[in-house]
């Protein structure tokens, strides 16, 4: 049983295929870093204010103390949001006093192309493990399955073939374990 319901963590729902949206010209993508443990927080007062955000969140299941089974849903990034807003809608952010530092997004394109992945990913239910640091490994593209189209980078762990699916602007992103055969070796 989880601790508190799944609260959103994208507005609008469909915000990656809304093409008109994200072309707005008065808008501008921010990487929102958090003050320590307020992401949730920040994206509670960015949905009521219909701000654009996402911050992917995924189901975390342990054992308490007593032995119950839990679920508490943690952000895939600590203390990192993603904001697309014009300057009143930054500054109606900044007052929620959950912001420590907020940073314009230059290379828009392929944060977009990352986040819509990993979005994506999070969709589909897939067991995903957040990853601190990007490790070397070969770049691949999916070729068949629910993935297909997806590129990252292959990482072995344990015996297993993980799909390290990355957002290169944090240098952070998160795996998940995929069969050898449904990929593609791509060249760099």
């Amino acid at each position: 049983m989880p601790i508190l319901d799944r609260e959103p963590d994208i507005y609008p729902q469909d915000l990656f295929s809304q093409s008109e949206l994200l072309s707005d010209e008065q808008r501008r993508w921010w990487c929102v870093y958090t003050m320590s443990r307020r992401e949730k927080d920040l994206m509670r007062k960015l949905y009521r204010a219909k701000i654009v955000f996402y911050s992917p969140v995924v189901a975390k299941r342990y054992r308490s103390p007593g032995g119950r089974l839990r679920t508490s849903f943690i952000p895939l990034f600590a203390n990192y949001v993603f904001m697309f807003a014009d300057d009143a809608e930054k500054y109606e952010a900044m007052k929620s006093n959950c912001i420590s530092k907020c940073t314009e997004i230059v290379q828009v394109e392929s944060l977009l192309a990352d986040l819509a992945q990993i979005f994506r990913a999070c969709q589909a239910g897939t067991p995903l493990t957040p990853e601190a640091k990007l490790q070397a490994g070969d770049p691949v593209r999916v070729r068949t399955g629910p993935f297909a189209g997806y590129d990252g980078i292959v990482i072995r762990r344990e015996g297993k073939t993980r799909l390290l699916l990355s957002v290169r602007y944090l240098e952070q992103g998160v795996s998940m374990e995929i069969d050898e055969a449904m990929l593609d070796v791509t060249r760099s």
